[in-house]
């Protein structure tokens, strides 16, 4: 290779910068829709603080091994899904890795079209609550009901999207890197507020005890320990894509294990401020908090007309779900951009217009009436649990264990034991198959 070819493969090949991040990218990843609006749903549904119990097992597992893996499958790679599986088979003498990596950046580009519209109604919630129409509005349910509605949310859908296209345009480091130190900050700080405004309302109280005191009962259903999964898997985007992805951004020298640690705890902190905000809030005012998917775009709009400072506490509100929803887009849609870019030999910008022009395309078929529940069904239920499975496959078992552990181990005073082998060999990839068939039995988990 020539040295100006050597120069060309190593601008194209951008990292991060640093450990802080790279782990506030993985954070903005993994904080997002699951955490804000399913989260304080499924405590909601099943028993409060009993559905506490198994998820924190669950995303301790699940981060001890499926998510460290992730990361340091992208970062032995150097490349996303596609070229690592390829490069894992090819280790087994076989040639068809990559085009079982097409199936997790099919399913990150799935979710980003879907992912990209619900985006687009935060953007209209939003300028609703700065306007003063989302509060002046009799009926929040008709009001979802507009934006949500066939093609009735093209222009914020596009917003959202240039928003994400000017971010991605400018690379990891000057772009995904940056906007996350922004972002993620301002969310936490923001939800810091509302969280304390939220507890001096009065009824308040009733909403933290729910949160604090468990019906243990629900620990006896099976449901409450296999949703408690579900929502443990998608919060922390384990999907064979996007944490293989920022993996490859990733420089040898950076702790893996502290890295996973430090996505984990963030993130679930994410999704405990988001119950702490809504459910509290739902009981201050006599509503439900298992009123189900509803509950973010109707209940609590709902909420903020009748609270004082409504509007104030509503712009901040959607500003902070903005900030967490556009960092979780950056990630999902780098994944096919990353496999557009790698395997034709593009620039970074044409393959960055590639991707989000398709992306817009086909949203404007998923905004469509009902499309978008069951493309994104379609998606979450069947193409993302195949994914983590293949990589986990591929990694612990193709890779072997030993060398997936030695990887994991890179940049870290910290080893692993014989305790971490048969989680990651036998529990995590166990786990996978399990989300995948109780997707489909349940119509959805996650």
């Amino acid at each position: 290779m020539s040295k100006k070819e050597d120069l060309t493969s190593s601008e194209k090949r951008d990292s991060f910068t640093s450990k802080t991040g790279f782990i506030l990218a993985c954070i903005g990843s993994a904080v997002g829709l699951g955490n804000i609006w399913l989260f304080p749903y499924r405590v909601g549904q099943f028993g409060g603080a009993a559905f506490l119990i198994p998820y924190i097992i669950f995303i301790v597992l699940l981060g001890y091994t499926g998510l460290m893996g992730e990361f340091a499958f992208g970062r032995m790679s150097q490349t996303g899904p596609i070229g690592s599986f390829k490069m894992a088979l090819e280790t087994k003498n076989k040639k068809w890795g990559g085009f079982l990596g097409i199936i997790p950046v099919f399913g990150a580009f799935g979710i980003a079209v879907g992912y990209a519209v619900v985006v687009g109604w935060f953007i209209r919630f939003l300028v609703g609550f700065i306007t003063g129409s989302a509060i002046s509005s009799a009926d929040s349910g008709a009001y979802f009901g507009q934006i949500a509605g066939p093609f009735g949310s093209i222009i914020w859908h596009l917003i959202a999207l240039i928003i994400v296209t000017i971010v991605l345009i400018s690379g990891v480091s000057k772009g995904i890197e940056k906007m996350n130190k922004i972002m993620m900050p301002a969310f936490y700080v923001l939800f810091v507020v509302l969280v304390v405004k939220v507890l001096t309302l009065d009824g308040a109280v009733d909403g933290l005890k729910y949160l604090v005191f468990p019906e243990w009962s629900c620990l006896l259903s099976p449901k409450t320990w296999i949703y408690a999964l579900g929502q443990a898997f998608f919060s922390l985007s384990l999907a064979g894509s996007g944490m293989i992805v920022y993996g490859s951004y990733l420089k040898r020298d950076v702790d893996i294990i502290s890295s996973a640690k430090n996505t984990v705890i963030f993130d679930t902190l994410g999704a405990f401020l988001a119950g702490l905000i809504i459910i509290p809030a739902v009981f201050a005012f006599g509503l439900d908090p298992a009123a189900g998917p509803p509950l973010l775009f109707i209940t609590i709009p709902s909420v903020f007309k009748l609270m004082p400072f409504g509007r104030l506490f509503g712009i901040i509100f959607f500003v902070s779900v903005l900030f967490a929803s556009i960092t979780s887009l950056m990630n999902l849609l780098e994944v096919p951009i990353e496999a557009v870019q790698n395997t034709f030999k593009l620039s970074r910008k044409l393959s960055v217009a590639i991707v989000v022009i398709a992306a817009f395309l086909i949203g404007l078929f998923v905004e469509n009436g009902d499309v978008l529940g069951s493309w994104m069904d379609f998606v979450s239920i069947y193409i993302i649990p195949l994914g983590a499975f293949i990589a986990a496959v591929m990694f612990f078992w193709v890779i072997g264990i030993e060398r997936a552990k030695s990887e994991i181990e890179c940049g870290s005073e910290k080893k692993l034991g014989k305790l971490f082998e048969i989680s990651a060999k036998y529990v995590f990839v166990f786990l996978t198959i399990f989300v995948l068939i109780a997707g489909i039995l349940l119509g959805g988990i996650g």
